[in-house]
């Protein structure tokens, strides 16, 4: 099976290329609703968080204008808080790929925003970033309800720059052109990589070494 992730900056048109795959017939692993689930009904998560930042549950749910003005200006409780979740979104991509294995998907997309902020095109057979002029970009985001130049500022402060995940994929795609333009570089993709190998599915298992005495024969 092959592997590819999605990524792309805040405001890039990500969410829509990840819809056009799904078009496709594509299998999508969405990380952002994975994260989304687990702090709406996850009561293990739930609770870890309202320990470490009081005031963060109120009857019983996550408050989430209070976790971000927390996390706005302490970087390392937004650490803490990704140490909690990020295990258990890792656990649900998991089982995604091994239901769609199952189903005997030839290709799959993994939808990681920080795909490669975290490590995770290691665990891809080719990634896909989708970019957009930075003008363009600034006026999507600062459309978006209690969207600030200050919040917007604090989020790309924590992202790889545009131009540096586009040297690294192997595949950019346009969205400042038009959706049709857009869908059709995603229909090149899909057509040149559903002839790859895939190299991560399924894990390689270790072998097993041997620790014990070895013995000589008698």
């Amino acid at each position: 099976m092959i592997i590819l992730g999605l990524t792309g900056s805040i405001g890039m048109g990500k969410t829509r290329a990840a819809e056009n795959f799904r078009r496709l017939g594509v299998p999508v692993h969405d990380a952002d609703k994975a994260v989304h689930d687990l702090l709406s009904g996850d009561a293990d998560v739930i609770a870890e968080i309202g320990a470490l930042i009081p005031g963060a549950v109120k009857k019983g749910a996550l408050d989430r204008a209070a976790i971000a003005g927390v996390v706005f200006s302490d970087p390392e409780a937004l650490e803490k808080i990704e140490q909690i979740v990020h295990p258990k979104v890792r656990l649900r991509e998991k089982r995604f790929l091994e239901r769609t294995a199952r189903d005997g998907r030839r290709l799959v997309v993994l939808d990681v925003p920080l795909l490669f902020e975290t490590g995770g095109d290691k665990r891809c057979d080719g990634v896909i970033t989708v970019s957009a002029p930075a003008f363009i970009q600034r006026q999507r985001v600062l459309r978006r309800r209690d969207m600030t130049p200050e919040k917007l500022a604090a989020i790309l402060a924590r992202q790889m720059a545009d131009a540096e995940k586009c040297k690294r994929s192997d595949f950019v795609v346009k969205t400042g052109l038009g959706r049709g333009y857009s869908l059709h570089q995603i229909l090149n993709i899909v057509s040149i990589t559903r002839n790859w190998q895939g190299r991560h599915w399924p894990p390689r298992v270790a072998p097993l070494i041997a620790t014990g005495p070895v013995r000589s024969g008698g």
